[in-house]
């Protein structure tokens, strides 16, 4: 099934995917949890500064795609999203995770995927990474294709396809011009240190509402 993401969609759709990966407990995200998510300076690349109307938007696009899905959780005050491409392909662990760095990072050689993808899914072989990465670019509609290797590099790069924009800017050598200033990366930082302390207040306020219901 061939896609069209925009960046901002594959941004959304890859942090959905890491979150469940890597923090279950707190897994679908609020539309706060996921906003933050995008913004984050590690892991990403390039930086950005998304507010919440536009990552509201990217999840309407995504919905509409059958990407994700809103989920009202019983008690919950606020609601909830989650990713669903399992819904629309059959992919492995493994391939979840490759899909979802190449959406957090523009493209990567399999040496860096197989670093990367360790906290998503475990540890993998350079050959398992190649022979995956093979896999999802064969058919009519591949997911991933390979390019070129950079100037003074041995390894070829790949890309995900589910964002034809991303994949053509990979192309192109020098700063993604989505890359922020280092003023600005900072006062990116703030707002998550803000929004991670008010999911927490909500967080805790949760817990302690469930403790009622015991006393």
């Amino acid at each position: 099934m061939p896609l069209e993401l925009s960046p901002v969609e594959a941004r959304i759709l890859g942090c959905l995917i890491e979150k469940e990966r890597t923090t279950p407990e707190v897994y679908p995200l609020t539309l706060n949890s996921l906003t933050t998510a995008c913004n984050q300076s590690t892991n990403r690349d390039p930086i950005v500064s998304y507010d919440d109307r536009l990552v509201e938007a990217g999840l309407d696009s995504l919905r509409e795609n059958k990407l994700a899905m809103i989920v009202h959780g019983a008690g919950a005050r606020v609601p909830k999203y989650r990713h669903t491409l399992l819904g629309l392909f059959n992919l492995e662990a493994r391939e979840v995770a490759l899909i979802c760095v190449l959406l957090l990072r523009g493209a990567q050689t399999p040496g860096e995927l197989r670093n990367r993808t360790e906290r998503l899914c475990g540890a993998s072989t350079l050959t398992e990474i190649e022979s995956c990465l093979d896999q999802l670019a064969l058919g009519d509609d591949p997911i991933v294709r390979p390019l070129a290797p950079r100037p003074g590099q041995k390894e070829k790069r790949y890309v995900q396809l589910f964002s034809p924009e991303m994949a053509d800017a990979s192309t192109v050598s020098g700063p993604a011009p989505e890359i922020l200033s280092s003023p600005t990366r900072i006062g990116s930082i703030e707002t998550d240190l803000r929004a991670l302390r008010a999911e927490l207040d909500e967080l805790r306020q949760q817990f302690a509402d469930f403790k009622k219901q015991f006393e």
